[in-house]
């Protein structure tokens, strides 16, 4: 077997022990270490789940992630409804600054605006969304702006 079908098949059997994915409809291709994820997952969280299992497995040096989001159609959420659960849940969080984040809904895609002063901020306000029901993708434009200390400046 190549080493390309043995990569094929551990990613597929990462994915397969993952437990917040399922993996039914997911295909695996691999080529010299890039490994391509394709075909459709339920929900946002699955398919950043899939890419996390790929990068697990040693001799994938890159994901190219091709995976579609299929919401069921009870599932199937208006965007003004995601856009308040997004700030609501942002909201929520402690880690993330008050007000900081500004959020767009386009056909449950989000894309998150603003600044915050660290990068743990900014991926909270990433993860807090990407579970979110109805989401099928999130783009972060998230800028980090770090305060200035004024305190330990001599003039």
């Amino acid at each position: 077997m190549s080493v390309d079908k043995v990569l094929e098949q551990d990613v597929l059997e990462e994915l397969r022990w993952e437990p917040s994915l399922n993996s039914e409809h997911v295909e695996v291709r691999a080529k010299a270490g890039v490994v391509t994820l394709a075909g459709y997952v339920g929900s946002f969280i699955e398919k950043f789940a899939a890419e996390r299992a790929a990068l697990r497995i040693k001799g994938v040096k890159a994901v190219a992630e091709e995976i579609k989001v299929q919401l069921s159609p009870e599932i199937e959420i208006d965007d003004d409804a995601i856009a308040a659960a997004v700030i609501d849940r942002i909201a929520w969080d402690v880690s993330v600054p008050r007000d900081a984040i500004k959020a767009m809904v386009e056909k449950g895609w989000v894309t998150l605006t603003g600044k915050v002063y660290w990068q743990y901020q900014k991926k909270a306000a990433e993860l807090d969304v990407r579970g979110l029901r109805g989401v099928v993708g999130v783009t972060s434009q998230i800028d980090i702006k770090p305060q200035l200390d004024v305190s330990n400046v001599s003039h």
